[in-house]
């Protein structure tokens, strides 16, 4: 999956604790699930993960999660299927050791989103957005409440693939 890259669509990803999963104590949610899945899935969303997601999609973008967590890839995708959203693919701790980390001596960042060309990563930390530059991907850093934090993301979204497409016009022109 990493090498397969369609030119036609920019990539997008998203940390998942402090960004989409975030505590109600200190931010907006979305509504609790219903009985019984919010007994399996504790983790609440900030509100308007929803919203954000199926429209970046509808804007023509892939979206991914690409998460230091541990928590498996089936049980990810069913807790966001239960809030009506589909990620393009899902980067897990695992993932991430096998295919970007691999057998290499030297620690790597705990993630590399130009691994899978991914031009848009969006995390609480700092380090990893100051990641960005030397490793070839725009970030942004969502560490706080934000009620605007869509529509920023959003444009964020644009202004990276508007880069991007000017630079694979660039290469086409080659």
């Amino acid at each position: 999956m990493a090498g397969k890259f369609d030119e036609g669509k920019m990539r997008i990803s998203f940390d998942l604790d402090e960004v989409l999963f975030v505590r109600p104590d200190t931010h907006k949610v979305e509504s609790k699930l219903i009985f019984p899945f919010n007994l399996i899935f504790k983790e609440r969303l900030r509100y308007g993960t929803p919203y954000l997601i199926n429209e970046l999609q509808k804007l023509g973008y892939e979206v991914w999660v690409y998460t230091s967590s541990y928590r498996s890839e089936f049980y990810i995708k069913t807790l966001f299927r239960c809030y009506g959203v589909k990620f393009d693919q899902i980067v897990n701790a695992q993932r991430h050791l096998k295919e970007v980390q691999g057998k290499r001596k030297q620690m790597l960042p705990q993630k590399m989103p130009s691994h899978y060309h991914i031009k848009l990563h969006v995390d609480d930390e700092g380090v990893i957005c100051s990641y960005g530059k030397q490793n070839g991907y725009a970030a942004y850093q969502l560490d706080a409440p934000d009620d605007e934090w869509t529509s920023k993301i959003i444009a964020k979204a644009a202004e990276v693939k508007k880069k991007w497409e000017w630079e694979q016009e660039a290469l086409h022109r080659r």
